[in-house]
């Protein structure tokens, strides 16, 4: 009789701690699976980022490279560098200035001028080319350069 009133007073507390427990490991592991989904998401944004960086840069070399500088009118560039990524480049003149001579003088120029432009690179990444997500990103650069060439109205 002894062994049967000794069960009677433990009424299932192993169950309940045992529930308790499943609760709390369950908790954390959804927590850990927000927290992962999160840092992907995270991943997925600076990835796209990268990608709208990279081709910024790409549409900056590529204007200065192609060498279309005009000081009458601007020069527009548009590249797709693949189905997510595409770049529009603008080169711009903005002023021209006198070459001093060899003796360094201010007022005295040599016949040569340099002329001064902007390029700026607009780029963008999409997650899904044809509409518009959060995921989305932009980059726009830009470069200030001269070229060096004979005093003239225009180049």
């Amino acid at each position: 009789m002894k062994t049967m009133t000794l069960n009677n007073k433990q009424q299932g507390a192993a169950l309940v701690v045992g529930l308790i427990l499943l609760v709390i490991i369950t908790v954390l592991a959804i927590s850990g699976m927000n927290t992962a989904t999160t840092e992907l998401a995270m991943a997925r944004n600076d990835q796209n980022y990268e990608n709208a960086f990279q081709a910024a840069e790409t549409g900056l070399e590529t204007a200065l490279g192609l060498g279309q500088f005009n000081t009458l009118a601007g020069a527009a560039i548009t590249l797709t560098i693949n189905t997510h990524d595409e770049v529009i480049t603008q080169v711009l003149f903005e002023d021209s200035t006198l070459v001093p001579d060899k003796a360094f003088s201010l007022g005295a120029g040599s016949g040569v001028a340099a002329y001064h432009f902007l390029a700026t690179s607009l780029a963008e990444s999409r997650r899904a080319p044809g509409s518009t997500t959060d995921r989305d990103s932009t980059a726009t650069h830009t470069q200030a350069f001269y070229i060096v060439g004979p005093e003239a109205s225009t180049l």
